[in-house]
């Protein structure tokens, strides 16, 4: 510092420096702890401002069931009836008669405690409340058992190396027709739940998925095991050159039983150039399989048919040189080779027989 005409010198030691740093040090690090604090309060407050708002609203629910239950017993009873006899339906269109799925006594705890609440506020309803959270607890194990359905269908669909999206068509739903409102006409039913919408969604998506696994050509097509052509490359059997053959013949007897491959409805029945007379039945999403060099037909045109239903019998008409099938499969219009379908896992079978002794049976 220069005063006066004289320069002096203000000098600090490093010991003391290093106190006052320290002491910077101490402070910034005790606001960050008082400032992480804070935090800390205000984020343990937000959860249980959001806690309470869930206990709130769970609690304003089961206040809004008991006064549903004091405007009127008799209409709650006519709902709880109604939701009976569609739990009923959907049971005995979608499920087994076996009941060892539904031994299980755990539930929704949720239900059995809004059903004890009613119970105590209003104990003429009790029957009805109980009835009621009994409803629920089985459309819940309904809806469990609907999506492991539905996944065990996916999981075989995908073994086949489809998308099970793109054949079930959930790349793109339709869906239309006019209201028609489940429980009558005159007002929506009192008791709603969104558990049983989420039970609706989950039986589609099974009933899509199912169909779409029974629609896969996997059933030999006739009951012989002496395939005389494989699909691929081979010199051509009348004239000897070289060719692409687009499925795999067959030899049996003449007249031997010709069956479905899958679910679907015929769409030819009839002569076509180069396969004589032939059968093509379409199946779900782009799927189509072709029985040629036929002998007779037991199925015409629009007609339904199962897996495993006779369609035709074994000949050679057409460009033949014996008695055999011709099977063809076809995907969006191009061949693809039928082995990689004929050749499904017992896990597969195991899926497609269950959906097919639970569902309605079909024309044939």
């Amino acid at each position: 510092m220069r005063a006066h005409g004289q320069v002096r010198f203000l000098k600090i030691s490093a010991k003391l420096q290093r106190r006052v740093a320290g002491f910077a040090a101490v402070v910034v690090g005790a606001w960050l702890v008082v400032t992480l604090g804070m935090a800390i309060n205000q984020v343990s407050i937000s959860f249980e401002r959001m806690a309470l708002v869930t206990k709130q609203e769970k609690i304003q629910s089961a206040e809004e069931r008991v006064a549903k239950y004091r405007d009127s017993i008799d209409d709650v009873t006519k709902d709880l009836t109604k939701r009976q006899n569609m739990l009923d339906t959907l049971y005995k269109e979608h499920f087994n008669e076996d009941t060892k799925a539904f031994d299980d006594t755990s539930g929704s705890s949720e239900a059995e405690k809004k059903a004890d609440k009613i119970s105590k506020v209003m104990p003429l309803a009790s029957g009805l409340a109980q009835i009621e959270a009994r409803q629920i607890i089985f459309a819940e194990k309904l809806t469990k058992i609907a999506m492991m359905r539905a996944k065990r269908a996916e999981a075989a669909i995908r073994k086949f190396g489809l998308n099970p999206k793109m054949l079930a068509g959930e790349s793109r739903e339709a869906q239309g027709g006019p209201f028609i409102p489940f429980f009558g006409k005159k007002k929506e039913a009192k008791i709603g739940d969104p558990r049983f919408d989420k039970l609706a969604a989950a039986l589609r998506r099974m009933d899509r998925m199912e169909a779409s696994l029974a629609s896969i050509p996997t059933s030999l097509p006739a009951a012989v095991m002496n395939m005389s052509s494989n699909y691929g490359y081979r010199r051509d059997p009348i004239n000897g050159g070289g060719a692409m053959h687009s499925g795999i013949d067959f030899k049996g007897p003449h007249g031997t039983a010709i069956l479905a491959a899958a679910d679907g409805v015929v769409t030819k029945a009839g002569w076509q150039s180069g396969y004589g007379k032939c059968v093509e039945i379409t199946h779900a999403n782009g799927l189509v399989t072709r029985y040629a060099h036929l002998s007779g037909f037991e199925v015409a045109e629009g007609q339904k048919v199962s897996r495993g239903s006779k369609i035709a019998r074994m000949g050679s008409t057409g460009r033949s040189t014996g008695t055999h099938l011709h099977f063809e499969v076809r995907l969006n219009g191009q061949a693809v080779n039928p082995m990689k379908f004929l050749e499904f896992n017992s896990d597969v079978l195991e899926v497609k027989t269950a959906k097919r002794n639970n569902r309605r049976p079909t024309d044939s």
